[in-house]
C-alpha cells in the first residue's frame, strides 16, 4: 500500500490569475510545491491533479507525475477524491495545496503518521499556536479545538474558546489560548472517496468550512500541532515575498 500526495492546482484565482505557472524565480510555483513535497519520506508518489492543460503541459516539463480531472469539482477535495479513485494501492491520501511552495516534507510525514497512530480517524489536519488576538478575532482565519486524545471538536470563524474572564496575551500563553487551523489533510482512501456523498450539514452551512460535514457525521478527524504555519501564496505580494525569500536563499 502507498502514501499519495496530491496537489490541486487550478488556473483560475479571482486573486491571482495563472498562480501555479508564476515564474519569476525561473520555475513554475506548482514546480516548488512539488519539490517540497518530495522531501516527504514517507510519500510513495506526488501527483498533480488539474484541468488545465498549461500545468499539465508544466509538470511534464519538469518531470512531475500529472492527473487530469474534470473541471466541474466544487472543492479541491472533490479534484483529490478523483485522482484517488484511480489509484487502488493508495492508503492514505495528502491534500497539498497547489500554493504551498514552502511546505516541509516533515510536515506532510507528519499527517501521515497521525493516520497510522490514530487507526479509528478517518482524516487528519493541523493546527498551530495563534500568538496575535487579530488572528483571533479575524473570521478570515479558522480557529480549531482539540480533544485531550489528539483530535478536532470543532472548527470555526468564530473566536474560540471563548475567554469568559478576558483575553489572555497570546504572545505569552502556554499552553496556546487558541488555534489556528492549517488547511492540510490527509485521508484514507476508503473515506475519501465516500466524502463526496456526505449530504451538507446545517454545521458546515453556517461557518462554511467543509470539514464540519465531516464532524457532524460522527467520523473523527485527528489534530496534529505543529509550531507555525506555512505560508501560503494567494495575492501578488504574497509571491513577491515568497521570490523574495527564495533569491536569499538561493543567491546567483
Amino acid at each position: 500500500m502507498e502514501n499519495i500526495v496530491v496537489i490541486p492546482a487550478r488556473f483560475a484565482s479571482t486573486r491571482l490569475p495563472g498562480k501555479p505557472l508564476l515564474s519569476a524565480t525561473g520555475r513554475p510555483l506548482i514546480q516548488h510545491v512539488v519539490e517540497s513535497a518530495r522531501t516527504a519520506r514517507l510519500a510513495n508518489r506526488i501527483i498533480v491533479a488539474t484541468d488545465d492543460a498549461r500545468i499539465a503541459e508544466a509538470v511534464e516539463a519538469f518531470g512531475g507525475e500529472v492527473a487530469m480531472t474534470r473541471a466541474d469539482h466544487p472543492t479541491g477535495s472533490d479534484r483529490v477524491a478523483e485522482v484517488a479513485a484511480r489509484i487502488d494501492q493508495a492508503e492514505i491520501i495528502v491534500n497539498v495545496q497547489g500554493d504551498e511552495p514552502e511546505i516541509q516534507g516533515s510536515t506532510i510525514d507528519y499527517l501521515i503518521e497521525l493516520l497510522r497512530r490514530d487507526p479509528e480517524a478517518s482524516m487528519a489536519t493541523l493546527g498551530a499556536p495563534i500568538r496575535d488576538e487579530e488572528v483571533y478575532m479575524n473570521p478570515s482565519c479558522v480557529k480549531v479545538v482539540a480533544s485531550r486524545k489528539g483530535r478536532a471538536l470543532y472548527f470555526s470563524r468564530s473566536p474560540i474558546p471563548h475567554h469568559r474572564d478576558g483575553l489572555p496575551d497570546f504572545a505569552t500563553a502556554s499552553p496556546p489560548a487558541a488555534l489556528l487551523h492549517l488547511g492540510l489533510y490527509a485521508y484514507r482512501r476508503e473515506f475519501l472517496l465516500q466524502l463526496g456523498s456526505l449530504p451538507p450539514s446545517p454545521l458546515e452551512g453556517a461557518e462554511k468550512l467543509e470539514q464540519l460535514r465531516v464532524l457532524e457525521a460522527g467520523w473523527p478527524i485527528a489534530l496534529g500541532l505543529i509550531d507555525e504555519p506555512g505560508i501560503g501564496v494567494d495575492t501578488p505580494e504574497d509571491y513577491q515575498r515568497f521570490v523574495d525569500r527564495w533569491r536569499r536563499a538561493n543567491p546567483g
